[in-house]
């Protein structure tokens, strides 16, 4: 059973950064994919961005491309997703995502793709 615990979260002007952290344990399986979503208030969750454990094939959604960065640090368990030049519009509760083994490029934003889930935190950016 994978537990993940996401930090980092507050509350930012626009145009600021930051970064979310999320802290995986019982991990055991050596091939795995890891996502990160959002839900806004009144809306679905979406996806945000996600990539495999050999660190290549990052994926994002068009509405953060160039301004998020998804990485992983096999080491410590970690996964992380910085945040820049943010926006009102990127204000939601963001949660980390995990699988067991890869899966093609287009799953990757797909929720139901995902095994296990962390409890969110919230980002709010202020205009």
């Amino acid at each position: 059973q994978v537990q993940l615990v996401e930090s980092g979260g507050g509350l930012v002007q626009a145009g600021g950064s930051l970064r979310l952290s999320c802290a995986a344990s019982g991990r055991t399986s050596r091939t795995y994919t890891v996502g990160w979503f959002r839900q806004a208030p009144g809306k679905e969750r979406e996806f945000v961005a996600g990539m495999r454990w050999s660190k290549g094939n990052k994926v994002y959604a068009d509405s953060v491309k160039g301004r998020f960065t998804i990485s992983i640090d096999n080491s410590k368990n970690m996964v992380y997703l910085q945040m820049d030049s943010l926006k009102p519009e990127d204000t939601a509760v963001y949660y980390c995502a995990f699988r067991d083994g890869r899966i093609i490029l287009s799953a990757m934003r797909m929720e139901t793709q995902y095994h296990y889930w962390g409890q969110g935190t919230q980002v709010t950016v202020s205009s």
